[in-house]
């Protein structure tokens, strides 16, 4: 039987987290890949929005995610942290759209909840709790790839067990998505082929 994989995203300008997981079942997930795509700060924003574009798209092409769940942006003192927060999310947004993948977002007090129980927990619980739910040596590095895990464990969790959104933001079964999956990439296989000709 299929898993059900996410792909989460912590959007930034600087450094914006991506982690995949797959549902293994119950309240089991598995951690496939955590890591950051970076931009570098004296780079003009169109090139910056570039760069975080191409990560995001070789992360949705080469992980094939069932889901991909974006970590909702929420307003600080810093207008422009938010600005280039936004627009990261945008582009996360985008391209999952783009491939037709269905996108949920979470806040980080959802996010918060769904990992460690409490929706004021800290980076340092939050890390914590992915090494002892994930079974893993040490929480992924730098924090912006664990938020992005915990983002994606959100996904898998919410209502009670592993779903994904349609297009109409009605909620799917895991069977549905993993048809959803399927349809993706039987499509993929044609655009290949076809670009071959």
């Amino acid at each position: 039987m299929a898993t059900l994989r996410v792909l989460g995203v912590d959007p930034g300008l600087t450094r914006c987290g991506i982690g995949v997981v797959d549902a293994l079942g119950g309240r089991r997930a598995r951690l496939v890949h955590a890591d950051v795509i970076r931009s570098a700060s004296e780079d003009p924003l169109d090139q910056r929005l570039l760069t975080i574009a191409r990560g995001l798209r070789e992360a949705l092409e080469g992980y094939g995610p069932d889901a991909v769940a974006v970590e909702r942006v929420f307003s600080q003192a810093n207008i422009s942290t938010v600005m280039g927060t936004a627009q990261v999310s945008g582009i996360a947004l985008l391209e999952a759209a783009e491939r037709g993948i269905p996108v949920a977002l979470h806040t980080p007090s959802e996010v918060k909840a769904a990992v460690t129980g409490n929706g004021r927990a800290d980076k340092k619980q939050i890390q914590t709790m992915l090494v002892k739910l994930l079974g893993l040596d040490a929480a992924p590095q730098p924090a912006d790839a664990s938020d992005a895990v915990a983002i994606a464990l959100t996904q898998l969790w919410r209502g009670g067990g592993p779903v994904a959104l349609d297009a109409t933001g009605g909620a799917r079964t895991s069977a549905q998505a993993v048809w959803a999956r399927a349809e993706r990439e039987a499509r993929r296989a044609r655009e290949r082929s076809t670009s071959r000709q």
